[in-house]
């Protein structure tokens, strides 16, 4: 275990992404609970790498989920549901991961839903320089389906009780305490049960960062 400050630890990503020899972009995964912070680590990743010069594609499996329509189809509230029925895997491994990896043609599309309009999107195909570095950030990123498609697998790691807490204050403008406790405790902490029990995604990370106090994280690298 290494107790740093939130610089270190943006230090530590940086030099891990960089200890990546592959002849196409670096495929970054940045998994873990909701609200438990990856989003905003992903995002600090983002601009430190690009101030070593590197090329960043930044993307977000929120911009791969089904249309509503598809998603509940085993009720709003279910954890299984939340687990199986969310994400299009299928479409972020044709339009993002394969074409970004090992034989593809580096021509991508970073996203193929929009949530504001609960619509299917389709934005131009780019072509990633081979030294790009992708990083991605969502749930579930380390799930069977995806677990070989990254070249650097970091989980944010948070007290589960804590991230109500959090999803409360960063969602107090559009949820109630009330709809926000209820979605957390009845969907989203219940199928990171499942996800944790499942696919065990600590064990396939290198780096897990415990993230209890962001400015002062504590993190570990695994041998896989």
């Amino acid at each position: 275990m290494v107790h740093g400050t939130r610089d270190e630890l943006l230090d530590r990503l940086a030099e891990a992404v960089g200890a990546v020899t592959v002849a196409h972009p670096t495929r970054v995964a940045i998994d873990g609970p909701p609200a438990a912070g990856k989003t905003t680590l992903a995002d600090e990743l983002a601009v430190v790498l690009r101030a070593q010069g590197r090329e960043v594609i930044r993307a977000t499996i929120d911009d791969f989920l089904f249309p509503r329509a598809q998603r509940y189809p085993r009720g709003e509230y279910s954890a299984v549901g939340c687990y199986h029925d969310t994400h299009d895997y299928r479409a972020l491994k044709r339009v993002l991961l394969d074409p970004l990896g090992p034989g593809g043609d580096r021509r991508f599309q970073p996203a193929v839903y929009d949530g504001a309009t609960d619509a299917v999107l389709s934005p131009p195909v780019v072509t990633a320089p081979a030294d790009a570095v992708l990083v991605f950030d969502g749930v579930f990123l380390l799930r069977p389906e995806l677990v070989d498609r990254w070249e650097l697998r970091v989980f944010v790691s948070t007290a589960l009780e804590k991230t109500v807490d959090r999803a409360v204050v960063r969602e107090r403008r559009v949820s109630t305490r009330a709809d926000v406790e209820r979605r957390w405790r009845e969907r989203y902490i219940p199928s990171q049960h499942l996800y944790l029990a499942t696919a065990q995604p600590t064990q396939h990370a290198d780096i897990v960062v415990h993230n209890d106090e962001p400015q002062r994280p504590v993190w570990e690298t695994r041998t896989r």
